[in-house]
């Protein structure tokens, strides 16, 4: 692990002896992104975790917009497991935790109800990770998965990296990947977003204004698995192509919200073509005037507006009741292993996963 730059005077209020440990025998601690600009972001190698980032609103004041921690004790013993970190090998759910590739069966850890839930219980999202700062706004790190690890085959190496953009504020995920055997892949991050900045108790997203580049969703059943079709959005609640504030239909009586309680689906977005790195959706908060957007080269992504949540306590006393985090996880279609008429998440051995993901954020236009 290499930290040579100072986490000292920065403006999340984290301190680095509060990530200092030594869990699975590797050692975590704290980092922290800075741009020219002023923006920032803090992070931990425990599972990639986001734990602030740090924007100004249209008076210049900066707040943390995501649902962080501030301790790594916290971090590990979270609530809310997956709270801003990286996801593998599989984001989102595959049915049954059963799945067959090449004529091989393969059987996963489960671990939301019947189903397999963003790789297992100790996915991605709860391994120490190899960290390398390298220069103010950048840092990389590094994780091997053994073969079989929470069930999927293949040795899989990925490199990924965090950066800020020095000329705007905008935050960068890049992923590569590659394995030793033929095995399916879908990594993501699952930042929790409150643009108007966390608090005690952290408000609601529900004032949040989103849309949505995709003209189809893809519905789900009552244990959240794709029914296996790809359905318009017009017409109905899931409708973000023009933009709606979350808690303008979120209540309504749509069995899809039923089933999700609230919106957790993963929309088809809008390509060109294969790969483009292009618009997925946009969000603004605006009492604050802060905006986000949001771009990626994958074909899906998950809405998500942290209806699980459940009032527990996060960074410096905020606390995030349910609906207070918005996330919109750039990923492959849910259970695509299953669904041979998705997407494929398939990577076999001699090709490299590739995946770029930008979180910008901005201010509204008075």
């Amino acid at each position: 692990m290499i930290n040579t730059f100072s986490t000292e005077n920065n403006r999340c209020g984290l301190r680095y002896e509060d990530f200092q440990s030594i869990t699975d025998g590797e050692e975590t601690a704290l980092f922290i992104l800075r741009n020219k600009l002023g923006m920032e972001v803090a992070v931990t190698n425990y599972g990639c975790a986001l734990l602030a980032v740090m924007v100004p609103d249209k008076d210049g004041k900066y707040a943390n917009v995501v649902l962080g921690h501030d301790s790594v004790e916290h971090v590990i013993n979270s609530p809310e497991p997956f709270l801003n970190t990286v996801i593998g090998r599989y984001g989102n759910r595959i049915a049954k935790g059963k799945f067959t590739l090449y004529g091989n069966k393969y059987t996963l850890a489960v671990n939301n109800g019947p189903n397999s839930l963003h790789g297992g219980p100790k996915g991605f999202h709860a391994r120490v990770w190899e960290a390398e700062q390298t220069a103010p706004n950048s840092i990389s790190f590094h994780y091997v998965s053994a073969n079989g690890e929470e069930g999927f085959p293949g040795a899989l190496t990925v490199d990924m990296t965090y950066r800020l953009e020095d000329d705007e504020n905008a935050f960068v995920i890049e992923y590569v990947a590659s394995t030793t055997k033929t095995t399916v892949v879908n990594l993501t991050n699952h930042a929790f977003f409150n643009l108007a900045g966390i608090a005690n108790p952290t408000s609601s997203v529900e004032s949040h204004l989103v849309s949505i580049n995709a003209d189809h969703y893809i519905p789900i059943d009552d244990v959240s698995i794709p029914t296996g079709e790809i359905l318009k959005v017009a017409g109905t609640p899931m409708d973000f192509r023009e933009a709606h504030t979350i808690g303008e239909r979120i209540n309504e009586p749509f069995q899809q919200l039923k089933y999700g309680t609230g919106y957790d689906h993963c929309y088809v977005l809008n390509k060109a073509e294969i790969g483009e790195l292009s618009l997925a959706a946009t969000c603004a908060d605006l009492p604050s005037g802060r905006v986000m957007e949001v771009y990626t080269t994958e074909p899906g992504i998950q809405l998500y507006t942290g209806n699980w949540l459940n009032g527990f306590s996060g960074a410096h006393g905020a606390t995030y009741p349910a609906r207070s985090g918005i996330c919109f996880e750039a990923q492959c279609f849910p259970d695509s292993p299953n669904r041979p008429y998705f997407p494929s998440a398939t990577l076999v051995e001699g090709d490299e996963y590739q995946q770029i993901t930008v979180y910008k954020f901005g201010l509204l236009d008075d």
